[in-house]
């Protein structure tokens, strides 16, 4: 058991001092672009921390991040519209008895249960951790009352791992609690003697730094439900390696993306902050050599001539008494008349390339620019361009936050039996995940315009020989159009609830929602992938 103890504290020791050569620029970072955000140098908790404002002379930087962090929220998984969409894979298999409408209830109900969680709160956190360090991460765990909950971490407070592909599949952080708490949390029975000897009136105060470490199980064995043969471990310890409590996860529990990754070993990623630093850096030193030539010319440095007496009162209306008859016992000590038009110029230069960095003069363009006179369409297309250049940051947020967002969630929900019974034609099947957020459709747009241009040169082609019309699948092209302009494809009807001209509906039976998932949905973990 010793040897296990150990064990665990030296795989956290060796996520650690991989984590500690990123220290340095993470703090540089925090101090300049996100004063509230990161967890350095042993920091207990409810400490205040003190913000520099002599190096945040000026706040545009961090007004640019949250322009991004506000812009990827409704950009990318807005709570107030749908950002994705559920199908089955292939797609002809939506055409089975009521596959529609059993995955357009589980969307419904993915969408109700983050409506109601922290999952959104948690994820604006999440944009301006990764926009300027390059790495968030937070644990998604089940919740009783609203079906899941979700722990943001910062910065500095948990380190990661990956496996041969590049993958996160390791995590760790460090946290305090006191002994009350881990008497409440893990039981006296799991504690050290040193904590339970602590006396009553200490445990309320006295802190405890506990570690949390999650890691591939290599106990695992497939079929076995206990908590200590589940792919991931999941070990709390103290700093001694005392083991608090062992437990499991049947997926990793940890939403962990990277901005940029500019090598495929780095654990860590790189955002627009590590871009601009620099830029951020000289932008603070212009803004202070600004208010030195504006205090030097308002309030410039004097001569005194020996004549003087007493001290000079520089005081509007002040006197100053010296003895003889020469002038200029008080003058300036040298003429200050700095440019502030062409040094405020040179600013606002470095305003905007740092704007640039972060996104933010994409996402408020629309307000910015005069629209007048242009129709809808024009306007939509003008910002789908702009919305483009977000594209490759979309590719890596989906597979390493959207994926496992979902795929996380649904298996979450499954195992408690909050979404709705499969119908049998449909058992075991996997689904399909489809984002129709802003910026996802803005890549889409470019297939649209093809689309109807394809289809406008078919109609006219059609005019001069009517036989060519029939060649077209209009059917199809209004499946692909739909689910460009991100509309549900559940919502289109199947073949055989379409009333044929003439006929009399068909009678379509909804399948009845109950809480009960079946044995094979929630242990085969058919997840959205």
């Amino acid at each position: 058991m010793k040897q296990l103890q150990n064990n665990y504290k030296r795989q956290y020791d060796a996520l650690k001092n991989e984590q500690s050569t990123w220290l340095p620029v993470w703090k540089e970072l925090g101090t300049y672009l996100a004063p509230t955000r990161g967890f350095f140098d042993g920091q207990l908790p409810s400490q205040g921390r003190r913000i520099d404002h002599k190096a945040l002379l000026d706040s545009a930087p961090c007004l640019s991040v949250e322009v991004l962090c506000a812009g990827m929220m409704s950009g990318l998984t807005s709570p107030a519209r749908s950002w994705f969409d559920l199908s089955l894979a292939p797609d002809n298999l939506m055409e089975l008895p009521g596959a529609r409408e059993w995955v357009f209830d589980v969307k419904k109900r993915l969408e109700e249960v983050f409506a109601k969680s922290n999952v959104y709160g948690v994820l604006h956190g999440f944009y301006e951790e990764i926009a300027v360090f390059g790495t968030a991460a937070f644990l998604m765990e089940e919740d009783r009352e609203k079906g899941i909950y979700c722990r943001a971490f910062t910065v500095g407070e948990y380190v990661l791992g990956t496996d041969a592909q590049g993958k996160v599949n390791r995590f760790g952080r460090e946290f305090f609690m006191t002994a009350e708490q881990l008497i409440t949390t893990f039981g006296k029975d799991n504690l050290p003697p040193q904590i339970l000897a602590l006396p009553a009136h200490e445990q309320a105060t006295k802190y405890y730094k506990v570690f949390h470490l999650i890691v591939p199980n290599n106990r695992h064995v497939p079929f076995f439900e206990d908590n200590l043969h589940m792919p991931f471990a999941s070990i709390y310890f103290t700093e001694d390696g005392h083991v608090l409590r062992q437990g499991g996860y049947k997926e990793f529990p940890v939403i962990a993306a990277r901005w940029e990754v500019k090598n495929a070993s780095d654990v860590y990623g790189k955002g627009p902050g590590w871009k601009c630093l620099g830029d951020v850096k000289m932008l603070q030193k212009m803004q202070k050599t600004k208010l030195v030539a504006l205090d030097k010319s308002t309030n410039p440095p004097v001569m005194v001539s020996a004549n003087v007496q007493g001290e000079v009162n520089l005081l509007p209306g002040g006197i100053t008494r010296y003895n003889g008859t020469a002038d200029g016992a008080v003058r300036p000590a040298y003429q200050v008349q700095p440019d502030l038009n062409a040094l405020e110029a040179a600013i606002e230069s470095v305003r905007a390339t740092i704007r640039s960095q972060f996104f933010a003069d994409v996402f408020l363009s629309l307000s910015a620019q005069n629209y007048a006179g242009m129709t809808a369409t024009e306007v939509a297309e003008r910002h789908q361009e702009k919305m483009l250049v977000l594209g490759p940051v979309l590719e890596r947020l989906k597979n390493e936050l959207l994926d496992p967002l979902i795929d996380r969630a649904f298996n979450l929900l499954a195992r408690q039996g909050l979404l709705p019974t499969p119908p049998d034609s449909i058992q075991g099947m996997p689904l399909k995940v489809e984002y129709v957020s802003m910026i996802a459709q803005a890549q889409k747009a470019a297939g649209l315009s093809s689309l109807i241009q394809g289809l406008n040169y078919a109609a006219t082609l059609a005019a001069a020989k009517p036989e060519l019309a029939g060649r077209v699948d209009y059917d199809c092209a209004l499946e692909e159009g739909l689910k460009a302009l991100g509309v549900a494809p559940a919502l289109l009807k199947s073949e055989d609830e379409i009333t044929p001209a003439g006929s009399a509906p068909n009678e379509v039976n909804s399948p009845h929602a109950t809480d009960e998932v079946p044995t094979s949905v929630a242990q085969e973990g058919n997840s959205p992938s």
